[in-house]
């Protein structure tokens, strides 16, 4: 009898990967702001009965809408922003009428809980947040060095997440990834802090290295720590995804708009995110109008 290698295949749908997530659990969402937020899977997560959640994340409409849905209870942050709406419109609304806690870190604070995490340790030392009103109202502590210099520092906690949510260009059934583009920035921190991680990607190919040798550099992060694949075409969306499409500030400023409305984030679910991603790619002018979305320019 011949020997037969295992193989894997993690390919799945949005709506299992959301099925997985359960009330009150701590979920990591990658991206940066405007750019390359798992939107697929923030939408299938808005379309489920999940509440409750803490959501940890450098921000943008992902925050908003969720707490727009009201499924968060916390929010773990280090800005919630739409870069050209310098505060996110639903956060900000949010903020101002209380109901969720917060724990507003410094950007390089929370790379440094989720570094942690991935590190398996309790606390990694920072000078970053000393002498602030962060390092006050976190009620954060400090930690002495052992060594000669004495130096006292910030002693930034483990951030640990139960699962991260991530997009990226390209995947394969076994779960490597390429992401492409300057704005990668700490998603791989994201996936090694998780208990699991589900990648949306634009394309999902066989094997990787037999489509895209050329990239290999982009795989920021092994496939040991990716459980699911999902194949999302577009799924950054409004946010963009450097180099394949810019971000869609024609709808951030419409979706924003309903944050002013009475009634208009149930207007905005039901008009616009709608029952399925089919329903909102045409709410928005199609895959072929999303697709030549220009890059912003900087």
């Amino acid at each position: 009898m011949g020997f037969r290698p295992v193989t894997f295949d993690k390919r799945t749908t949005a709506a299992d990967v959301v099925s997985r997530i359960k009330d009150g659990m701590t979920i990591g969402i990658g991206g940066w702001g405007p750019r390359r937020k798992p939107m697929t899977l923030v939408r299938e997560l808005l379309r489920s009965p999940v509440k409750d959640l803490t959501i940890v994340a450098y921000g943008g409409p992902d925050v908003g809408m969720l707490l727009a849905a009201g499924k968060v209870k916390k929010v773990i942050y280090g800005f919630v922003s739409l870069d050209a709406i310098p505060l996110e419109p639903y956060f900000r609304k949010a903020r101002e009428a209380g109901g969720f806690e917060v724990l507003e870190l410094d950007e390089g604070m929370l790379q440094w809980g989720l570094k942690a995490a991935a590190l398996r340790l309790p606390f990694l030392p920072t000078r970053v947040g000393l002498g602030t009103d962060v390092f006050v109202q976190g009620k954060f502590k400090t930690v002495t060095s052992p060594y000669d210099d004495g130096e006292v520092m910030l002693a930034m906690p483990a951030i640990p997440l139960d699962m991260a949510l991530l997009h990226v260009h390209r995947a394969d059934r076994i779960g490597n990834i390429q992401a492409l583009g300057p704005d990668t920035y700490y998603d791989e921190w994201f996936a090694k802090a998780a208990k699991e991680v589900a990648v949306s990607a634009e394309e999902v190919v066989e094997r990787m290295d037999h489509a895209y040798p050329e990239d290999v550099k982009a795989n920021i992060f092994e496939r040991c720590f990716v459980q699911h694949v999902v194949e999302a075409p577009l799924g950054a969306h409004p946010t963009s995804m450097p180099p394949s499409y810019g971000w869609d500030m024609k709808a951030f400023k419409a979706y924003g708009a309903t944050a002013g409305e009475e009634g208009g984030w149930a207007k905005y679910m039901a008009e616009t995110i709608g029952p399925d991603e089919a329903h909102y790619l045409a709410q928005m002018g199609g895959a072929d109008a999303v697709s030549k979305l220009p890059l912003p320019i900087f």
